[in-house]
């Protein structure tokens, strides 16, 4: 049984996105290399709020911050919706600033979208935010 551990996080929350697809395929032909498990609560997650980001946040974003700690590494595969991030996801994101869960951790980047530039920057630039470990070969933009 694979021992490294990645988190896969869909930035879509529309159900059998094409950005969950391109997880499931990574996760199926890795299988024997990684064990790969695919977050599929983003769109259950609180609206952040720093007034709720104590030391006891939600327990939704517990567990979520619980497992992005406990990964090897984490692949986010996200759309791009109006020039941007989808809300979900930067919300999610929103919730690791204030920890240093992200910081060094082997980050995978994929945007997938039919014009995904601008969407893609923004991503680059809160993973750099987030002290995200990546570089040109683990960042993607289909």
């Amino acid at each position: 049984m694979p021992s490294t551990k990645i988190l896969a996080i869909t930035g879509s929350t529309r159900s059998n996105s094409s950005n969950f697809k391109i997880l499931q395929y990574i996760s199926n032909h890795l299988k024997a290399e990684f064990e790969v498990e695919i977050f599929e609560n983003i769109a259950s997650l609180p609206h952040f709020n720093p007034d709720l980001d104590t030391e006891n946040p939600p327990q939704e974003i517990i567990s979520f911050r619980n497992k992005i700690e406990q990964s090897d590494g984490v692949l986010i595969c996200t759309p791009e919706y109006v020039f941007s991030l989808p809300g979900s996801l930067k919300n999610a994101l929103e919730w690791c600033v204030s920890t240093t869960i992200f910081s060094d951790k082997k980050t995978g980047l994929i945007t997938a979208s039919a014009s995904g530039e601008m969407g893609h920057e923004q991503l680059l630039l809160i993973m750099k935010t987030l002290e995200a470990r990546f570089d040109d070969r683990t960042q993607f933009l289909i």
